[in-house]
């Protein structure tokens, strides 16, 4: 948490004072320090992290619960463990690291927070690292612990990393965003026949061999038919089919069969000749009629 410059300065000052008389750094800075962001014991932690177990600590400390889908988790929490990486690599003590992690917390809450301008948030920088390099200076922003050069690859760094992105950042804090839903939702659903006592087949994940051998019931029509059966026929005997070929002729003379088709043929003939009859009729009819045409014309 970061405190008002005001207090900054005074504890810069002091914080100063003390390393001129002989004390201890962290000691120092456990009592004196305005620029805390992570305390000292969690800066040991990330120290023995490599940079996969500093995001995953950063993560913990800053109570980030959804990283893989909020952007702004996921970019704070690369914009904070960039920033403790580099400054790793460039031998910072305990104290300095706090500081450097307050630094970058600082310039970021200006943004979200403040909603401060590119120009006056460099300004809010300067006034922070003024005194650097300086002893007993009456603007000492509380970073006094920071050498001349340090504090040059300091400004150097956060221009690349924030002041060149700042509209990126803006945009992070101010402008709502639209949740992206990817995906589909595909419902599906089975035509169930009525009163089956088992699932479908496709909802059991078998075969359709299985399921209609052994778990389909028949229709209604077939349990009915074997129910009666059943009844007709409880001991399971199945009614005697006749399965020898009875000739159909057996019982009946020669003498019969002529007398039938005679019969059979005389209808048949004599049908037929009562329609030739008529058709032979019609036509004299007809060359009777333009004979006498033909006469009347020759008269």
């Amino acid at each position: 948490m970061l405190l008002s410059t005001q207090h900054r300065e005074e504890a810069g000052t002091q914080a100063a004072r003390s390393l001129e008389e002989g004390q201890d750094q962290d000691t120092v800075a456990e009592e004196n320090l305005a620029w805390r962001f992570l305390s000292f014991s969690q800066i040991s932690v990330l120290l023995e992290q490599n940079i996969e177990g500093v995001q995953k600590k950063l993560e913990e400390f800053l109570n980030f619960r959804q990283v893989k889908t909020s952007l702004k988790e996921a970019v704070l929490l690369d914009y904070y463990g960039s920033g403790f990486w580099w400054a790793k690599e460039r031998d910072f003590t305990h104290l300095q690291l706090s500081g450097f992690m307050a630094v970058l917390n600082f310039v970021l809450e200006n943004i979200s927070t403040k909603h401060m301008t590119l120009e006056d948030n460099i300004k809010e920088l300067g006034r922070a690292m003024a005194g650097i390099g300086e002893s007993h200076s009456e603007k000492s922003g509380g970073l006094d612990f920071f050498s001349v050069d340090q504090a040059k690859a300091i400004i150097s760094y956060l221009k690349s990393s924030l002041f060149q992105h700042y509209k990126l950042y803006e945009y992070l804090f101010h402008s709502p965003r639209e949740e992206l839903v990817i995906g589909i939702d595909n419902v599906i659903e089975l035509v169930k026949p009525m009163d089956t006592l088992f699932p479908a087949p496709l909802e059991e994940a078998i075969s359709y061999d299985i399921y209609s051998s052994f778990i389909a019931v028949p229709p209604e029509s077939e349990v009915e038919i074997e129910e009666i059966e059943q009844e007709c026929h409880p001991e399971g005997l199945q009614p005697e089919t006749e399965s020898l070929d009875v000739d159909p002729m057996a019982g009946f003379t020669i003498a019969d069969v002529k007398s039938v088709l005679g019969q059979i043929t005389n209808e048949i003939i004599g049908s037929l000749q009562t329609e030739i009859n008529e058709k032979l009729e019609m036509q004299e009819e007809a060359y009777t009629m333009r004979i006498e045409k033909l006469k009347k014309r020759l008269e």
